[in-house]
């Protein structure tokens, strides 16, 4: 009769284990580059907050804004961290299954000016006629240091030698062997570059833009209205990482994330991380509001990029950020 009982129960108990494996829903999810700028979707996978949820979730880097959203339409991504202004451009193509954006990451640009040479009284006006190493057309970077010029009064076609042809992948090698005197440069990389004496920050992006959606987590469609309470997961778990990261200093999110930062050192990723904690560039919750969405399309539209107004309403979803917040 024991070994009858401690039979059922060894039975009852990989009935268990295998229901609850059954129950773990697989995610596959795009970022469109490994960034320090991500953090807190790093600390979501490090610090278990996903498998809280019941949730499997499988990062891959997709290099670039098209090749991301491609993963997502052709189904070889569930969800995808890309700027908010690809969903536009699938909207604008008259998609009948566009890209939907449910959580905010960051909500500033991310990108620092870098010059060759020290400027201690660095002024808008010590660009012009310079060599610029830009980001790629169409993109959220460059569209953002576009808007930032015009506000200081230059036009980046007119006023400077631009070059936007450099795959951003290598702008960083172009600048250190070219003979550019400024680029624009997301962290760590800005500060590597200035600890090792190549380069000097002398300006933020994202200071000078104020609020946008940049950086936003978004499925398509047909995904959202057949795996909601799924994704409504992923968004908890996102948005425990956000307060996690408001909550902690830059030194114990620095030591969390090092894994997906292999070949940078522990104080940068630190001061990287204060730097944008200090500009307020990570989101501190997953809503992405109207008003943030107005902002990205008048940087678009400055640009000349601006497809079509696509309307808050159609291309975001709050009520799941809401739902998760309210809880």
């Amino acid at each position: 009769m024991r070994k009858i009982t401690k039979g059922l129960l060894l039975l009852g108990f990989l009935l268990f284990i295998t229901a609850c494996q059954s129950e773990t829903v697989k995610i596959n999810l795009a970022e469109v580059t490994r960034s320090l700028f991500y953090a807190p979707q790093y600390v979501a996978l490090e610090q278990g907050f996903f498998e809280e949820e019941g949730l499997d979730v499988e990062l891959q880097t997709t290099w670039g804004g098209d090749t991301t959203m491609t993963a997502l339409l052709s189904g070889g991504a569930d969800i995808a961290l890309v700027g908010s202004e690809t969903s536009i451009y699938v909207y604008a193509q008259d998609s009948r299954d566009y890209a939907v954006n449910f959580a905010q990451l960051t909500q500033t640009d991310g990108t620092f000016l870098v010059a060759k040479e020290a400027y201690p009284d660095f002024t808008w006006e010590d660009m012009k006629g310079k060599e610029f190493l830009g980001q790629r057309v169409g993109g959220m970077p460059q569209m953002v240091g576009e808007f930032v010029l015009k506000k200081h009064d230059i036009d980046p076609h007119d006023d400077l030698l631009l070059d936007q042809s450099v795959d951003f992948a290598n702008i960083p090698s172009a600048f250190q062997s070219g003979n550019y005197e400024f680029v624009q440069l997301f962290e760590p990389t800005a500060s590597v570059f200035e600890q090792e004496g190549q380069g000097h920050i002398i300006a933020s992006f994202g200071e000078e833009s104020g609020k946008v959606p940049y950086t936003v987590f978004m499925t398509q469609e047909s995904y959202l209205e057949k795996n909601e309470e799924t994704v409504k997961k992923f968004t908890r778990a996102i948005y425990k990482a956000q307060q996690w990261v408001e909550e902690n200093s830059p030194e114990t999110i620095a030591e969390v994330i090092a894994p997906y930062f292999e070949d940078t050192d522990l104080d940068i990723l630190a001061s990287s991380i204060e730097r944008y904690k200090n500009q307020d560039s990570f989101a501190k919750d997953p809503y992405l509001d109207e008003e943030e969405w107005e902002n990205l399309k008048a940087i678009m539209d400055e640009a000349g990029e601006l497809p079509i107004d696509a309307p808050h309403k159609d291309l975001v979803n709050t009520d799941i950020a809401e739902e998760v917040m309210n809880e």
